[in-house]
């Protein structure tokens, strides 16, 4: 297993406890490194697999910290690309509580992978000894060269035979680009096009919608109402529509309040014609986690692909009735953590996959 991921890792600037960012400044933020990507390759490797980030990022003491702490958390940071164009991009993170939803505020304008192209990246050293590579939506929505990089990376692992995971990851604050069109038009043309070079899509419930348009029927994701078995419908009517995909992963929230979720996840195999979903109860229908007093839930859906993605890599981990409860194990646990990268390690996900979620201290 060699997994390399590529995307934007930005500085994470988060008030203590529930403070809203206007109570804590001028105050103290708690500083982090975060992004979609990059916690994926965390995830991967603090479970026990090789993984490797590639980003662009400005040569500066910030970029130092960067990769002294990919390294400390066994993430080869030798694919940075170190530039004097742009800049670190940073998002501040206000944790909802209750009936108080989160909030995530991005200043990434004119990062520098935002004026990265497709010639600032030496794709052989890149691919070297990969075997498989993911990317969210979440890069191409930055700027019109972040999508034609992330299509010519598509291209380049696509030659070279490596397998495709893509996190849709639909973000409307991002899709701007594109004066005068909408930021899901946007996507989903974006994203349409992305598709047919993609062996595993991984969405929420809503990205399918906003990034392809397939739609799961009788949802309101507003509601944290979820036709749960629609999304079988939608992960079919993805591998129709893209004969190239061979799994879909389809998170499942239901949304009590921002304290108090209900987690689970589907996977739907396109040889096997056949869905698996997570967790389930003694006899085997669907049940999802119970979480409340929810301590972080960003990072939560990279979580589950860093997860999804080691378990697949993982000959006893992988067939999709095991994978899935795996991921969907480590996603839950990611809950529980400050920050954006999931420190849980593989034994404690399999424990909650046998069913220890009871929060005891392990002596």
């Amino acid at each position: 297993m060699r997994v390399v991921t590529l995307g934007e890792v930005m500085l994470r600037l988060a008030p203590q406890n529930h403070l809203r960012v206007r109570q804590s400044i001028p105050g103290l933020l708690e500083s982090t490194f975060g992004g979609g990507e990059l916690n994926v390759a965390i995830s991967v490797a603090f479970q026990g697999g090789t993984s490797a980030f590639a980003t662009t990022s400005p040569d500066n003491p910030i970029t130092d910290a960067l990769v002294q702490e990919m390294q400390k958390l066994g993430v080869d940071s030798s694919l940075i690309h170190r530039t004097s164009q742009g800049r670190f991009g940073i998002y501040f993170v206000e944790t909802g509580a209750n009936q108080r939803g989160g909030t995530v505020t991005y200043d990434r304008e004119f990062s520098s992978i935002a004026q990265a192209t497709e010639e600032t990246f030496d794709w052989d050293r890149v691919f070297e000894g990969a075997t498989w590579f993911h990317i969210t939506g979440i890069t191409p929505a930055i700027s019109e060269s972040a999508a034609r990089l992330t299509e010519r990376a598509l291209q380049e692992a696509r030659k070279r035979n490596i397998t495709v995971s893509c996190d849709l990851n639909f973000r409307k604050k991002l899709w701007n680009w594109k004066p005068g069109v909408a930021p899901a038009e946007l996507a989903r043309t974006t994203m349409q096009s992305l598709a047919p070079l993609i062996d595993v899509i991984i969405a929420n419930e809503e990205d399918a919608d906003l990034s392809l348009g397939i739609r799961a029927p009788e949802t309101d994701v507003e509601s944290g109402s979820l036709n749960i078995e629609g999304y079988i419908a939608v992960a079919k009517e993805i591998t129709t529509q893209y004969p190239n995909v061979k799994q879909v992963a389809i998170t499942l929230r239901e949304s009590i309040s921002a304290s108090h979720n209900n987690w689970g996840a589907m996977l739907y195999d396109q040889s096997q014609q056949r869905a698996e979903f997570a967790p389930c109860d003694t006899e085997g229908n669907y049940s999802s986690y119970e979480i409340r007093n929810i301590v972080d839930r960003v990072g939560a859906g990279d979580s589950f692909a860093g997860a999804l993605i080691f378990a697949l890599n993982t000959p006893e981990l992988s067939a999709p009735e095991t994978a899935i409860r795996y991921a969907v194990a480590a996603s839950c646990l990611k809950h529980s953590i400050q920050g954006d990268f999931n420190y849980s390690t593989r034994s404690e996900i399999e424990a909650l996959m046998r069913g220890g979620g009871s929060g005891r201290v392990q002596r």
